[in-house]
Order: C-alpha cells, then sequence, then structure tokens
C-alpha cells in the first residue's frame, strides 16, 4: 500500500470481503455549538440542573432512598441516527405541557434501571429486579417520573414566573434495533438530548437523559432571558447620558432663576406679611386611659346568641373500624375476597372521629337494617385539647 497504513474501515471492509475504497467519507459530526450558542447551552443546562434537582428530592421521598443527579451535559442528535444514540433497550417517558408552553419533553431511561425502580415502587429492596417489565410495573415506572417530572414543572413555574401544567405522563418501550416504540420521540431531524448521571443508592449508577426538540429548547432560552430582562428593567431606573444630565441641570438653573425673579419685584410689606402669617396649631383633646379591672368577679355572661351562629354549621363524623398499612405490590394483589386484617381487636370499641379528631369511642349495633354506633365513651375536654395540638 505503497508504504501507507490501512485505516479500520479498510480492514473491516477487507474481513468482509469488500473492495477497499480509497476515497471512504468520514461521517459528520454534529457539533452542538454550530446549532447552539454557548449562552443557549449554559441555559438549557442549568434549565434542567434546577428543575431535576428538585425531581431527585421527590424520587428519594418516594424510593426512600439516596438519589442524586449530576449537572447536565448538552448534545445535539440527529433523529436518523436515534440507534447510535440509544443502543440499549429503553424506557421512554412523554410529557406535554398544557399550560405555560407548547411542546413535549421525553425522559429516557435503561429498562434494567426502570426494573430497579418499579421493584422499589412495588415493595421490593431493588436488588432482585424483574427481567421484563410487565403492565404492573410500567405503571410504578410511571407514576415514579409522574411524581419527577410534576416536582420539575413546579421548578419551572419559580424560574418563569408563570403557570406551568403537565398531561399525564405516557410510557413506552423503547427499542431502536426492532423498531419498538420509536414514535415516542419526536419526528423532527435535530433534536436536543440534556444527560444527567443518575445515582440510587448503591442500585443504579446510570444516565437519564432528557430529549426535547431543538426549537422548543430554543424557545425555552428566549423565554427565560425575557422574563429576566423584565426583572432587570423594573429593578433598575433607567439610565440617562451626561448630555440629558446637562440638559435636565441648564432647566433647572433656568427655573430658579425666574423664580428669584418673581419674588424680588413683588412688595416688601407683602413679603413679610406672608412670612409672618403662622399656620393655626390644631387643638389636642388629651384623655387620661381607663382599664378593666380584671379582678372584679361579676364578669358579664356571655351572650348565647354567638353560640346559635355556630350551631348550623356541618361537621364530618366518622367512624373508624380499624387501621393497617399496605404495599403498593400488596394494594395491586388485592381482588374479591381478599381479606385485610385490622389493628382492631374482635369486639374492641371502634373510634368516633369529628373532622378527623378523636371526640368518642362506641360499640357497633344495628338498626333495622342499617349499621349503627352506640357511644359508649367520651374523650375528656383535656385529652381533646391535646390532640387538637
Amino acid at each position: 500500500m505503497n508504504g501507507e497504513m490501512l485505516s479500520q474501515d479498510e480492514i473491516d471492509a477487507l474481513l468482509r470481503g469488500e473492495p477497499v475504497n480509497e476515497d471512504v467519507v468520514k461521517e459528520e459530526v454534529l457539533e452542538v455549538s454550530d446549532y447552539l450558542t454557548e449562552m443557549q447551552q449554559d441555559a438549557i443546562g442549568e434549565l434542567g440542573n434546577i428543575s431535576f434537582g428538585s425531581s431527585a428530592t421527590a424520587l428519594s421521598t418516594l424510593l426512600n432512598q439516596k438519589v442524586e443527579i449530576t449537572t447536565p451535559s448538552v448534545s445535539i442528535i440527529d433523529n436518523a441516527k436515534l440507534e447510535e444514540e440509544f443502543p440499549h433497550p429503553y424506557v421512554a417517558i412523554q410529557v406535554k405541557y398544557t399550560a405555560g408552553f407548547s411542546g413535549v419533553n421525553i425522559l429516557v431511561i435503561k429498562q434494567s434501571d426502570a426494573a430497579i425502580i418499579a421493584d422499589l415502587m412495588l415493595g421490593g429492596d431493588g436488588t432482585s429486579p424483574a427481567n421484563m417489565l410487565d403492565e404492573i410495573h410500567l405503571s410504578a415506572v410511571q407514576e415514579a417520573m409522574n411524581q419527577m417530572m410534576g416536582s420539575a414543572a413546579t421548578s419551572m413555574s419559580s424560574i418563569f414566573e408563570k403557570k406551568v401544567d403537565i398531561s399525564p405522563p405516557s410510557i413506552e418501550l423503547l427499542n431502536f434495533s426492532q423498531g419498538e416504540g420509536t414514535q415516542t420521540i419526536p419526528q423532527q431531524n435535530l433534536l436536543v438530548k440534556v444527560s444527567f448521571h443518575l445515582s440510587i443508592g448503591n442500585l443504579i449508577d446510570s444516565d437519564i437523559m432528557q430529549v426535547l426538540p431543538i426549537e422548543f429548547a430554543k424557545k425555552l432560552v428566549v423565554d427565560l432571558f425575557e422574563k429576566n430582562s423584565n426583572t432587570q428593567s423594573e429593578t433598575n431606573p433607567p439610565i440617562i447620558s451626561n448630555d440629558d444630565k446637562l440638559q435636565v441641570s441648564k432647566n433647572e438653573q433656568s427655573s430658579q432663576q425666574s423664580q428669584n425673579t418673581i419674588n424680588n419685584n413683588q412688595p416688601k410689606n407683602e413679603h413679610n406679611q406672608e412670612s409672618n402669617r403662622e399656620a393655626p396649631k390644631s387643638q389636642l383633646n388629651v384623655q387620661s386611659a381607663t382599664f378593666l379591672d380584671f379582678n372584679q368577679s361579676n364578669t358579664p355572661a356571655p351572650e348565647t346568641k354567638n353560640l346559635d351562629m355556630l350551631l348550623d354549621i356541618p361537621l364530618q363524623v366518622t367512624v373508624e373500624l380499624g387501621k393497617t398499612k399496605k404495599s403498593v405490590k400488596e394494594i395491586l394483589e388485592l381482588g374479591a375476597g381478599s381479606i385485610i386484617e385490622l389493628d382492631k381487636l374482635a369486639g374492641e370499641p371502634v373510634e368516633i372521629l369529628v373532622n378527623s379528631r378523636l371526640i368518642a369511642k362506641g360499640e357497633v349495633v344495628v338498626i333495622d337494617e342499617n349499621f349503627g354506633v352506640r357511644v359508649t365513651d367520651i374523650v375528656s375536654q383535656s385529652d381533646r385539647l391535646k390532640k387538637l395540638n
């Protein structure tokens, strides 16, 4: 080969039995700087950083695990090469903005990571997730992502100072090698991918990606800059040039000279009469303060008519038979004929609640064909006050 070494593409072509083309055209690599300025990249990254910072807190509370999401990286991807960008089986969660913005937002995570999240949501410890995601697992992941995107929308409302709402998320399995779920990704030619490093306890150490059309990403940046510029114009006074200041100073001097001329032309006697006039002083009416004697025992009786105003207020009375706690997995497994064991013993008094506050206990009775409760014990007034705190 005239002393020249073969490239890897040429070696691969020889191994496949294909002729070596010396004029191999290198694939075009999309540079994010060709489509987004450095300021736009920083703004998109900062929006993602703030939004998903609150999402990490919501997910941590939901999974009872430590969740960390690092600072994102922004890149441009070609819709025609999505299989190269997402080579593994993924789960795609799509949300649409219903208020504040007009656009879609896609979250993409690996199916293996989604399986761990689903196992945690269903009461597991995440160490033995399901190999295949069924409808129950996808619903659990969907609810987790719904909480995350809801927190992100709340953060965006604070950032843009306007109401931002999203639709309930839709979830799809994503596998480009098998053509599965490709309709979930927006059909625009160029997309913005915002990648975050996600860690959940010792279970997940992976990436979660946000995919949105480039036009929508630029619109977010424009709205953010407009909001900041409006805020700055309201807080800062307008700038006056030196020429304007000089003109204002001349006008003030001219006005002052004219006023002095008018004052000098007035008769002195009138001027003295005006200066000697004094404003009438207002007469102050000062009275001594009187206080009630709190030692007196003959205080007036309370007016019963004020109590009558409260008698028609409706109150919610609830009789509580018992309580128990169940995981999401146990709730989903309930069916007709299932038995739920409560924390009350058979024959133990039931609790009577008024507006969710315990006020009495009683026993269940049957009145004709209806259930009722016979009050057996009234909670003391002091105990009722303690429960109000």
